[in-house]
């Protein structure tokens, strides 16, 4: 019975709060983003665009030429600029409602809850591109990391509700 405790304090006092750590993270790698110069940004974004280019030229053995590439990149570079955003909102939204869950927040409080944090920081952290050279604040992507944060959090809503369905409800009848 004293292992049990001694389990039960562990989860409850020790691995409970250090389930926050990933999102801290996410925070973290979003605002290192946030705080790069627009034209280092800018130069991420297009080898990010070159690179998934150059691999979709060679996996569907398009054969592309060098303009050809170019052309592709300057018509696809915004779109993987803002992918990028609901990317990283959508892991941040994950990686807060887990930890949430986790301590009993559920259904629509978790999305209001989580929904509060991680937009409450997309628009801190558009504040704060104010602040770097060569950015802006964008209301727009304000908006698409609001959308990768309620697709992520209802991510974790209903993975949640398939492992109560499906393995913490089956354990409890035994």
């Amino acid at each position: 019975m004293r292992f049990e405790s001694v389990i039960k304090f562990l989860l409850r006092f020790l691995l409970k709060p250090l389930s926050f750590i990933p999102a801290l993270i996410m925070m973290y790698i979003i605002f290192s983003f946030s705080a790069q110069d627009g034209t280092t940004s800018s130069n991420l974004s297009y080898k990010v665009t070159y690179k998934a280019v150059s691999m979709a030229d060679e996996a569907l053995d398009l054969e592309l030429t060098d303009k050809q590439i170019s052309r592709c990149i300057r018509k696809i570079h915004f779109y993987v600029r803002k992918l990028a955003h609901f990317s990283e909102y959508f892991l941040l939204a994950v990686s807060v409602a887990f930890p949430l869950y986790v301590y009993g927040i559920r259904g629509m409080w978790l999305v209001i809850t989580g929904g509060i944090l991680c937009v409450g920081f997309a628009s801190l952290d558009e504040i704060h591109q104010l602040f770097v050279r060569g950015r802006g604040c964008s209301v727009r992507d304000v908006v698409i990391d609001s959308c990768g944060s309620l697709i992520g959090i209802l991510f974790v809503r209903l993975f949640g509700y398939i492992g109560r369905k499906t393995i913490f409800e089956p354990l409890s009848k035994h």
